[in-house]
């Protein structure tokens, strides 16, 4: 198999009348999905291009999910752009992206533009009649390294990296989850990530690969944990896959105690450290047969490199191991003194890993480079900037991050990119952020002549996503410097 379309072409045969995907105004089956995203990839397919970014700009929803694909059986490969998204971040994404078309809908009439990119509206490509030969031909030239999506992680100078990923990357990542985890038919997830974020590559592929359904839950459900719950028994969901910070909500507000959900089997977290206390409510209170699993990776390795299946009690301030490589995906450490070791950066190789970052030749060089440990071929493998250590069990255990890049509600951040959106700000003379791991914040300290606290955030609010924003703002006649003249992080650190 060479195409991730084979997958959804055959279980709309198998399920053809299925749902595939919910959301709370619509419902798309396998047969209706598999129309949608082939009229949709014909209209696309007509302004010629091939293997070029095109941008979806379509709130997250069922539809989403059509567009996506249609963009796929057009040849070319998507990037999910967050219709919340500041349009100042949108801009810095279509810097490097530049993409040949913005794939929108008509309730986004007003929506960022990028120079000789043309905009579609999909409600007038599901209009047309699907061109089955146009889609034929694509397909005979297509092969499994081409491109599927690129996905923007935050970038340390300011402009966000958009790792590409192809059909390859995700075949293997699929048939590797699903296998490890029993997903299936009788699959159904109840959905939280956005379709921009890493983790939704685990929910919405696993899903097309085996047939199984999956329900997009709207953000607000996470303030009523009691209706989440509700939901999940609706449509009896027995699979998540969630950032910690989702699962802790739930532990936090006890939400077990009034309403358990009834059908859960899998409970699958990633995107940030697990608390180890929020985790124990849940198995303390759900059946001994539910598998909790804490999975680890990056962006630029698909989703997941590295996994551990809880089989073990551990105490509430005691850390969960981030496991062992998947299957058909390495990992190996590497010491300060480039050598193997017990102890230091993490490094991933295989067929789950990026082919680099779109259009940014010095980052890709950075981060994808010759294994070190072998100087007798050419292998390209991901040097991942995490520290980790081997623990007694021979199961990694995650230590922290070797640059400023922080993992905060969920997401890869780096710091730099908030210092860059906050340096621009009228007034502003020098900022630094460092993050407060102990309590999960992100500190910014910054020095301004007449810029108040209140008009700052309001800045940056208008500059960055919700999950970039600092928690704390501190203002300071000047920031401290080494002796190097750099900011020194060290020294505001201890001032948190």
């Amino acid at each position: 198999m060479k195409n991730i379309l084979e997958l959804l072409e055959l279980n709309a045969e198998r399920f053809p009348d299925k749902p595939a995907f919910i959301d709370m105004e619509k419902t798309l089956t396998y047969s209706q999905l598999l129309n949608d995203a082939r009229r949709l990839g014909s209209g696309i397919s007509r302004l010629g291009f091939k293997n070029r970014p095109i941008a979806v700009y379509i709130d997250k929803s069922a539809d989403l999910i059509a567009a996506m694909l249609g963009v796929v059986y057009s040849g070319n490969f998507y990037a999910v752009i967050d219709t919340e998204m500041p349009t100042e971040r949108v801009n810095r994404i279509f810097e490097t992206l530049r993409p040949s078309a913005i794939l929108t809908d008509k309730k986004h009439t007003e929506l960022p533009s990028y120079e000789n990119a043309a905009t579609l509206y999909a409600e007038d490509l599901l209009e047309l009649v699907e061109d089955s030969d146009r889609l034929s031909e694509i397909r005979k030239a297509q092969v499994d390294s081409d491109p599927l999506y690129t996905l923007y992680t935050s970038g340390s100078t300011g402009v966000p990296k958009g790792a590409v990923l192809s059909h390859k990357n995700v075949l293997s990542y699929i048939e590797w989850v699903t296998g490890e985890f029993g997903i299936n038919e009788g699959t159904v997830f109840a959905n939280q990530t956005p379709f921009y974020f890493s983790m939704s590559v685990t929910d919405v592929y696993s899903t097309i690969r085996s047939g199984a359904t999956l329900v997009i839950v709207p953000k607000q459900y996470f303030s009523f944990p009691i209706k989440l719950v509700e939901l999940m028994n609706e449509y009896k969901v027995n699979t998540l896959y969630w950032v910690p910070s989702a699962i802790s909500i739930v532990s936090n507000m006890r939400v077990f105690d009034y309403a358990m959900p009834e059908y859960l089997r899998t409970v699958l977290f990633a995107g940030e450290v697990m608390p180890t206390k929020q985790l124990n409510y849940w198995i303390n209170k759900l059946s001994d047969e539910v598998v909790f699993a804490n999975l680890f990776g990056p962006t630029e390795a698909t989703d997941i490199c590295t996994f551990y299946r809880v089989n073990r009690k551990f105490r509430d301030d005691e850390p969960l191991p981030i496991g062992n490589a998947c299957d058909n995906c390495d990992v190996f450490i590497v010491g300060d003194d480039g050598k193997a070791a017990d102890e230091g950066e993490l490094y991933i190789r295989g067929t789950f890993l990026a082919s680099g970052y779109y259009n940014n030749p010095d980052k890709t060089a950075e981060a994808f480079v010759q294994n070190p440990l072998n100087s007798s071929y050419p292998e390209i493998c991901y040097k991942t900037g995490d520290l980790v250590r081997l623990n007694e069990y021979g199961e990694l255990m995650y230590k922290g991050r070797k640059d400023f890049q922080i993992k905060h509600m969920g997401y890869r951040i780096e710091l730099g990119e908030i210092e860059t959106a906050a340096s621009a700000v009228e007034g502003m003379k020098e900022c630094a952020c460092v993050y407060d791991a102990d309590n999960d914040k992100i500190v910014m300290f910054y020095s301004a002549s007449r810029l108040k606290e209140d008009a700052l955030f309001s800045e940056l609010k208008s500059r960055l996503n919700d999950y970039l924003l600092p928690n704390r703002l501190v203002k300071l006649r000047e920031l401290p410097h080494n002796a190097n003249g750099k900011i020194d992080r060290k020294e505001l650190k201890t001032q948190i």
